[in-house]
């Protein structure tokens, strides 16, 4: 009989390694000519830490966000009216990828592809929310992502 997977946020290295993480890519996107205006130059503590908690409960950790943040209709009403672009949606996913690399996350291809998806699906969801006008869903639980059809290789699991 194998265990069940450990969650990504546990995989991953739990909270502290989502913080060298996207402190990592926080600070790409502040040297990022394209991105760093939809920041107005700079990427305060607090959005670093609130996105963090985000990520974490997204990825299988605490449900911080939900708990004491707002939820998903918090993230949402960040996301209204941003009018982000297909150029920014693509730059954003490359840097949270180079971040993971720089930021010294594992490097198997199962976390980074969970990773890099939930990136994918939540950064084109981004850009339909953040359309001029855009019709969404206003009230949603936060997504918890899982492993998909690739949980991590453990030998002996």
């Amino acid at each position: 009989m194998t265990a069940d997977p450990p969650t990504i946020h546990d995989w991953a290295g739990g909270r502290p390694a989502f913080e060298r993480w996207l402190g990592r890519y926080y600070d790409l996107v502040e040297d990022d000519d394209l991105l760093s205006p939809v920041f107005g130059g700079r990427v305060s503590h607090q959005h670093r830490r609130d996105v963090v908690t985000w990520w974490c409960e997204v990825m299988g950790g605490p449900a911080e966000y939900t708990a004491s943040l707002g939820g998903y209709a918090n993230m949402l009403r960040h996301h209204r009216d941003l009018g982000i672009t297909a150029e920014q949606r693509l730059r954003f996913v490359t840097l949270l990828s180079r971040a993971a690399d720089e930021a010294g996350l594992p490097d198997d291809p199962e976390l980074r592809a969970a990773l890099m998806g939930y990136a994918e699906w939540g950064t084109r969801l981004a850009v339909q929310n953040s359309a001029e006008g855009a019709d969404v869903v206003e009230h949603a639980p936060v997504p918890r992502w899982g492993w998909g059809v690739a949980p991590p290789y453990r030998p002996g699991a």
